[in-house]
């Protein structure tokens, strides 16, 4: 049996390097990938999924916008996928369901022609253990792919000092760059809260980073023979939606950054480090297009797919709500079973269809679609 993977491998698109076939980017083809973004000034749509629904909702809008998404698994969302119930000590759970996660998007993506990057979110010191657990995973799928399980990985310190981050990052991506796994690293703090890390209250300034952090990353990671990574630089970006006024985005932060590291290496090259941004959710169009000038090649999104996700649902029952009292009888038939309409899948699909209606209006805002 030809698997879905083997059977993409044939197809290349039109708009892309000839590197990047459908299903899950990694390696070179994924550098060949963010590195057209840049060029090309279009940034990929970062999902948080919790599970099937969500991750398939990711796929569906790609085909939809014409472009390539990523899939981004939580240490939360890992462990929920493996099922709530269980203990997870030593992150077994959380380890067992990001791979169980990333098994059904292998199995899938091609499926869907697109390009989909296999990635894990925020990742601080005391979490590192759930990414030693994937890393094992990626070896063990490099040694009978030639490629890792996940495309890429984010450790996020930005609680330590600047230079205890990026020596912990450097450690990390020798052994990611053995096989062909992205580093994403963090400088400053993305403020609010989202799925176990709290930063409500952190010191403002802490939200903006300096161009000289970012010179001194650069610096240190582009010592890792074959190392890849991007940047998540805060400028004022904060998880979650607030009322207008509540935050200060300052994406200009990010042009700065360029500049003095195109300076610093004398080169020609205008933006030289591959920023992401975290904190999308609620963004204006003209912050999202100005980072984007500036070397953002992905953008995070959380909140507002799970809103998306929750009032497809909201809808769905709201519109067939006399179905869904009882088993059998509503006030229209009262003899009838009601089972088409409280079949699980019934409701789900409709938190899938706004889910993914909500990610290709994202796709808009970040360029993304017809890219392919």
């Amino acid at each position: 049996q030809m698997s879905t993977e083997t059977a993409a491998e044939t197809k290349t698109y039109a708009k892309l390097p000839a590197t990047i076939k459908p299903g899950v980017v990694t390696g070179p083809a994924l550098q060949d990938l963010l590195n057209h973004a840049k060029e090309q000034k279009f940034a990929i749509p970062g999902v948080n999924i919790v599970g099937t629904n969500s991750i398939n909702s990711c796929m569906e809008a790609a085909a939809k916008y014409g472009g390539p998404i990523m899939v981004t698994f939580s240490k939360g969302g890992g462990q929920f996928i493996a099922g709530k119930s269980l203990s997870n000590d030593a992150d077994s759970a959380s380890i067992a369901g990001c791979i169980a996660g990333a098994k059904h998007v292998r199995e899938v993506a091609a499926l869907y022609g697109v390009p989909v990057v296999l990635h894990t979110d925020h990742c601080q010191k005391a979490w590192l253990p759930w990414i030693d657990g994937l890393m094992d995973a990626n070896e063990e799928y490099f040694a009978q792919h030639g490629e890792p399980l996940f495309s890429s990985h984010m450790l996020d310190l930005s609680e330590e000092s600047l230079e205890e981050n990026i020596g912990i990052c450097k450690d990390y991506l020798e052994r990611f760059a053995k096989c062909n796994v992205l580093l994403e690293f963090e400088l400053g703090v993305t403020g609010g809260e989202e799925d176990g890390v709290d930063n409500t209250d952190v010191d403002s300034s802490r939200l903006y980073t300096q161009p000289e952090e970012v010179w001194y990353a650069y610096q240190e990671l582009s010592k890792v023979p074959n190392g890849m990574f991007t940047c998540a630089a805060s400028f004022g970006n904060v998880h979650g939606v607030y009322a207008p006024g509540n935050v200060d985005l300052q994406p200009v932060i990010l042009h700065n950054s360029q500049s003095y590291i195109q300076e610093k290496l004398a080169t020609e090259d205008t933006k030289p480090m591959n920023f992401v941004f975290h904190g999308g959710s609620g963004s204006s169009k003209d912050d999202i297009r100005y980072a984007i000038d500036a070397g953002v090649i992905k953008m995070n999104i959380d909140t507002d797919t799970q809103w998306a996700y929750w009032d497809g649902i909201r809808a769905y029952e709201a519109e067939h709500r006399e179905f869904l009292q009882g088993q059998i009888g509503s006030p229209s038939a009262p003899d009838k079973p009601n089972k088409k309409y409280y079949d699980p899948r019934m409701s789900l699909r409709a938190g899938e269809e706004a889910m993914a209606k909500r990610l290709c209006e994202a796709a808009e805002d970040l360029n993304c679609v017809d890219v392919l």
